[in-house]
């Protein structure tokens, strides 16, 4: 709600323009004297607008903590927070959102939030959860190594007593019915890969050709996939193909590698398949931008152009990938929203413990992102 202030100073404000336009008659110097002076007013009566708009918006982000934390005190709660592996580029930023909404926006303390780097490792990962047990967080946040390590993991915190919030890298749609079905405190905030990988199908289908440069009838795709074990590379990689395929389009594969969402072998499976399929490669598809990244070194060392004789997309709406998108660069990517997620993360973490239910997944949308909206979605970035 606007303070009763700034109400008052736009009223005001309006007022004194009126009153300046209304008086006629006079010199030439006063008129010019009264114009100046309505615009000099309407300006400040813009500034007034955008500052009561700027308060309300600071009113909102502090209602919405209100209601995730009530009155619950998270000075003294010990967090526990493993991330796959730090120099993934999408999860640096995740945490780092994530560590900031907790302590500026919720109030834990720094001291009290541990953040370990899981270095790919799932056996360091392992180690790492069990001090955290040990050392009695409240409650942890888990990006695991390995999505296909959660049932033990999440035994070993059921028989702890402590809540568990995985996020990034979902476990099986089995293991989070058992999580519902014995009542245990487990969840997964994220995104629905098979959105992402929808959105880049979408992003080949929307383009001038959709897709096919060659007009042989067919679009012609290498895939260059994450890790094969990983829902999210799994889904992505289906996802993509089959948004063309259910548009009625033929498709061909003629390549696919896992390249563990490194842009280093993003670039060298690319540059392979470059080499072995040349001008037959239509579209590099890349389950995220790091390998998107990686992928357009290789085309233009190839001497291709993206959105001339090839198409390029990848998925996370990382900052260089976005500006890659305005500059054709890229053809789209998919904003995979590390900050609506890692607030969500938080937030979920509150409930548990504060007793409250929570639901065993929690999705949160991703956004396509094509040179309409890139400058949108850049300045949110930043």
């Amino acid at each position: 709600m606007r303070s009763l202030k700034k109400v008052m100073a736009l009223g005001l404000a309006s007022t004194m323009v009126l009153s300046l336009a209304a008086c006629g008659g006079g010199s030439t110097e006063t008129t010019a004297a009264a114009t100046t002076a309505a615009a000099e007013t309407t300006a400040a009566a813009e500034e007034t607008k955008a500052e009561a708009e700027a308060t309300d918006a600071a009113e909102e982000t502090a209602a919405e903590v209100a209601e995730a934390t009530g009155d619950f005190d998270a000075s003294n709660v010990k967090v526990g927070i493993s991330i796959y592996k730090f120099d993934d580029n999408f999860m640096t930023l995740y945490r780092t959102e994530l560590e900031r909404y907790l302590t500026e926006d919720l109030g834990f303390k720094a001291e009290n939030i541990t953040i370990q780097d899981g270095k790919g490792d799932q056996a360091e990962q392992s180690n790492q959860i069990d001090n955290f047990i040990t050392a009695g967080v409240d409650v942890l946040i888990l990006n695991l190594v390995q999505a296909s390590s959660a049932p033990q993991v999440t035994d070993k915190c059921k028989e702890a007593g402590i809540p568990v919030v995985y996020i990034n890298r979902e476990p099986d749609a089995e293991e989070e019915e058992r999580w519902a079905s014995e009542g245990i405190q487990a969840t997964y905030v994220g995104c629905d890969a098979r959105q992402s990988g929808t959105f880049q199908g979408e992003e080949i289908l929307e383009t001038s050709n959709g897709g096919d440069i060659n007009g042989d009838g067919k679009v012609s795709y290498i895939m260059i996939q994450g890790d094969p074990e990983n829902v999210d590379a799994q889904y992505r990689t289906e996802f993509s193909v089959k948004a063309l395929t259910d548009a009625g389009v033929e498709v061909e594969e003629l390549f696919i590698q896992r390249g563990d969402w490194d842009q280093a072998k993003g670039q060298q499976l690319t540059q392979d398949a470059l080499t072995q399929f040349g001008d037959e490669i239509e579209v590099v598809f890349c389950n995220n931008d790091a390998m998107a990244l990686g992928a357009l070194q290789a085309i233009e060392a190839a001497g291709r152009k993206v959105n001339e004789d090839i198409y390029l997309v990848g998925v996370d709406a990382l900052t260089e990938c976005v500006q890659n998108v305005l500059d054709g660069k890229m053809t789209g990517t998919v904003f995979n929203d590390h900050i609506a997620q890692a607030k969500s993360a938080a937030d979920t973490a509150v409930k548990y413990l504060k007793g409250e239910s929570v639901d065993p997944v929690n999705m949160v949308d991703y956004v396509k992102v094509t040179t309409e909206n890139a400058q949108d979605v850049l300045d949110a970035l930043k």
